[in-house]
């Protein structure tokens, strides 16, 4: 009864910026951290940035300073600003969600994934 739906992808040049969204939607007591995950072609899904229900974030090294994430708990939704994008941010990126159903215990949740390109 949960899905994430993610949206906001797309090419864009070197430099330039996107903001990913990631909608959770179904059956939903609450939602504790959210984060963003992405896969680039022949690497390991890695942690892009996670923000806490309290709104506590955490950054990789590679995109801090660049990337912000920030979540809407009304919406249920977790966003991604990202800026000044390089042609290594060229990944599908996911979203993440832990999300407590009523009566029920505390499951992972993902996004189908969107496509960031950037292009040199």
């Amino acid at each position: 009864q949960v899905q994430l739906v993610e949206s906001g992808g797309g090419l864009v040049q070197a430099g330039g910026s996107l903001r990913l969204s990631c909608a959770a939607s179904g059956s939903i007591f609450s939602i504790n951290a959210m984060g963003w995950y992405r896969q680039a072609p022949g690497k390991q899904r890695e942690m892009v940035a996670s923000i806490t229900g309290g709104g506590t974030t955490n950054y990789a090294d590679s995109v801090k300073g660049r990337f912000t994430i920030a979540r809407d708990n009304a919406k249920n939704t977790v966003y991604l600003q990202m800026n000044s994008l390089k042609p290594e941010d060229t990944a599908v990126y996911y979203c993440n969600a832990e999300i407590r159903r009523l009566l029920r215990g505390v499951d992972d949740y993902w996004g189908q994934g969107t496509q960031v390109t950037v292009s040199s």
